[in-house]
């Protein structure tokens, strides 16, 4: 018979339901029945050693987790900013904002006993604040002119100037490659803290709705807001059932990208077809709908014209996604293989995190097993990812 793992049950348990699992999906994971991984949790019999490690993997959790004698105080949840209505957070979701959780105390608590300066940006303002006036302070903090960026990829420019300033940012679609994030679901959280702010962004998106989603979660930055966002662009219907925050951020991430005294000097033959709205719409970094309905709320255009021109924008904007997924198709086929994997691991854990570990990593200061894992991925990898890094 395999050796027995006298785990703790309720301890098991919470793993499971902490990581927002079935027993049933669970279960299928070490190729049991649901009433077997029932019995495991209520101590009516043992998991093998390695059922028990396969759990702890599937849940995220350290194999060590489950021999302690009760539920460990886990990590704070976020502040729910959605709508009452949202979907329940899933296992993916869950995952992420655990991970970026981890990454955000290290790098804190490695600051704070370094007596980092804090930021003076984080909860500068709040919610009561003008949005016009925060939206200036985030462009001015920042160095950012949103009208003559010096990029063709406003969202990379963006992320740049925030990372320069101490805020980190981590871009992804997916924890791996059968757990995929859904934007329903979760579109981006942040974490407010004085030396270690911290923003996730669903990647599941186009550029321009990303952009719009990263200025959303700086304003939560600005009013030392930590939470989680879904619904976000100016856009929105139904506004009267968003969180009073929800609606603060997306007004001062429609002042930053769409700021009043430039909106109103745009000529108006620019609305004279739904190409010219894209064409400036995408000189600005946002979608045709967040210009449009930007413009008809400061009524520069008549309620008739906004939904002509949005009509024809949500023909263009589904052209567009076919002829993004073709691209998409052609590129992978010609790199036989997709996306750079250093790429994707640098935007997933921050390319200002990955710099910070790495250093403490190469100066003696982190052991190689504390930096595989805050990096999620094995040391031998080290070396070619610094070279992604720094190319």
């Amino acid at each position: 018979m395999s050796d027995r793992a006298f785990i703790t049950p309720k301890v098991l348990k919470w793993a499971r339901e902490s990581a927002r699992m079935s027993l049933e999906d669970a279960a299928s994971k070490v190729s049991v029945s649901s009433n077997k991984l029932n019995d495991w949790e209520e101590g009516i019999s043992q998991p093998t050693i390695k059922q028990a490690e396969t759990l702890a993997k599937t849940y995220r959790r350290p194999f060590a987790v489950f021999f302690l004698p009760d539920i460990p105080r886990d990590f704070q949840p976020l502040q729910d900013f959605r709508r009452k209505t949202a979907r329940k957070l899933g296992t993916a979701s869950t995952f992420i904002i655990r991970e970026i959780q981890q990454k955000q105390t290290w790098i804190s608590e490695l600051y704070s006993e370094n007596e980092e300066a804090e930021l003076p940006f984080v909860g500068k303002y709040n919610r009561n604040s003008n949005p016009q006036t925060v939206a200036k302070d985030i462009v001015s903090t920042l160095g950012i002119d949103p009208l003559n960026y010096s990029t063709d990829n406003p969202i990379k420019e963006w992320i740049i100037k925030a990372e320069m300033n101490g805020i980190f940012i981590s871009r992804t679609s997916f924890i791996h490659s059968r757990l995929k994030l859904d934007s329903e679901e979760l579109q981006g959280f942040a974490i407010a803290d004085k030396y270690a702010p911290f923003i996730f962004i669903n990647s599941d998106d186009w550029n321009a709705p990303q952009l719009f989603t990263l200025v959303h979660e700086l304003a939560h930055i600005w009013i030392a807001a930590s939470g989680i966002s879904n619904e976000i662009g100016p856009e929105l219907k139904h506004k009267e059932s968003l969180h009073p925050i929800e609606l603060f951020c997306n007004e001062v991430a429609a002042n930053t990208l769409l700021p009043i005294e430039v909106m109103k000097t745009i000529d108006h033959s620019a609305f004279s077809s739904s190409k010219n709205v894209f064409n400036l719409s995408k000189k600005l970094g946002v979608s045709s709908f967040a210009f449009l309905y930007r413009s008809y709320s400061l009524e520069l255009i008549s309620l008739n014209k906004y939904r002509e021109l949005k009509k024809d924008a949500d023909a263009e904007y589904q052209a567009f996604l076919i002829r993004e997924e073709e691209k998409a198709v052609k590129a992978k086929e010609k790199k036989k293989g997709g996306p750079d994997y250093f790429m994707l691991l640098v935007n997933k854990n921050s390319h200002l995190f990955t710099k910070v570990v790495m250093d403490a990593f190469r100066g003696g200061h982190i052991q190689p097993t504390q930096a595989s894992s805050l990096l999620n991925t094995q040391v031998n990898n080290f070396s070619k990812l610094e070279a992604f890094l720094y190319k």
